[in-house]
Formats: structure tokens, C-alpha cells, sequence
């Protein structure tokens, strides 16, 4: 399989807002109330892409079927820390690289960018994305927030061994 990564374009909205609800409701099912794609979604995504985030997208013959999004962390905690905004891949692309591709893309992107250390909010009790994390060196940070409903994991984007010699 060869998918290939770019910067993200405002014209991309649709296709992300798609990955976004579709792997928003099959990731957190049972755990969240599903999301609709809906003309409000794709011009949310239009803003985002926009923004100050840096949105990368992974294609598939053209076709967006992953996005990973980077920047400065939006709770000031400490300087130099990035944040890992939101990583989707539709739920056809799981387990064939993708997410792994867009994660490491997304590190070196922070490390790039001159951040120490990265971190990035997931619903707690939530092993899919557990497991996942854990895998590319993210780590539980000791921060909750939404009630304990929300967990912070950090990752050191210097002095660490590369994850990609584990993959």
C-alpha cells in the first residue's frame, strides 16, 4: 500500500470533516454520543485548516483517508511545548500504517518547530487509544481535565529513542 503525506488545504475540509465523524464515531463508540457530518462540521474544518495548527493530510491515490494536526499548546503549561491537536484515520485505513505514518510526521514536525516536549488530550479509559500512544512513546502527563473525563500524555520530542526502530 503507498499513501502519501502533504499540507493540508482549505479545500481538503470536506474530506477531513468525513475522516474526523467517521473515526470520532467508530473510535469512541459506547464511550462518546456519535457526531453527523453536517455542512457545519466541513466549515469548522475550513477554519481549522486555516488556522495556526499545521494540518497534514495522508492520501491514497489522491484521496484523503488520514490528517494529523500540530502546534503550540493551547493550555500554556510550559514553554516550548507542542500539542498533537487531532490524529483521525478513516476506520478502512486502520491498522495498515497510516496512524503510525501521520504520528511520526507529527513528531518530527513538533521537534521541527523547536518544541522539548509535545502533549495531546484523549478521553480517559480509552485503551484503543492507549495502546496506541504508548506505542509511539507517549506517556500519561498527571493532568485531567473535563472532570476526569479527559487525560493528558506527554511526549519528550528530544533526547529519546526513536520509535520508529520498535515498528
Amino acid at each position: 500500500m503507498t499513501f502519501v503525506l502533504r499540507d493540508a488545504v482549505a479545500d481538503d475540509a470536506e474530506a477531513v470533516a468525513r475522516i474526523y465523524v467517521e473515526s470520532w464515531n467508530a473510535g469512541f463508540a459506547g464511550h462518546l454520543p456519535s457526531r453527523a457530518l453536517t455542512a457545519g462540521q466541513v466549515r469548522r474544518w475550513e477554519r481549522d485548516l486555516a488556522g495556526a495548527v499545521s494540518w497534514r493530510v495522508a492520501l491514497e491515490s489522491g484521496v484523503p483517508i488520514g490528517f494529523a494536526g500540530t502546534g503550540v499548546n493551547r493550555d500554556p503549561v510550559e514553554p516550548l511545548l507542542g500539542e498533537l491537536d487531532t490524529i483521525a484515520v478513516s476506520p478502512e485505513w486502520w491498522r495498515r500504517g497510516v496512524g503510525r505514518a501521520l504520528m511520526l510526521d507529527a513528531l518530527e514536525s513538533m521537534r521541527a518547530a523547536g518544541f522539548r516536549s509535545a502533549l495531546l488530550w484523549t478521553l480517559a479509559e480509552y485503551p484503543r487509544g492507549e495502546r496506541f500512544y504508548r506505542r509511539h512513546g507517549w506517556s500519561l502527563g498527571g493532568m485531567v481535565r473535563d472532570s476526569g473525563r479527559q487525560v493528558a500524555y506527554r511526549h519528550p520530542l528530544t533526547g529519546y529513542a526513536d520509535v520508529r526502530a520498535d515498528l
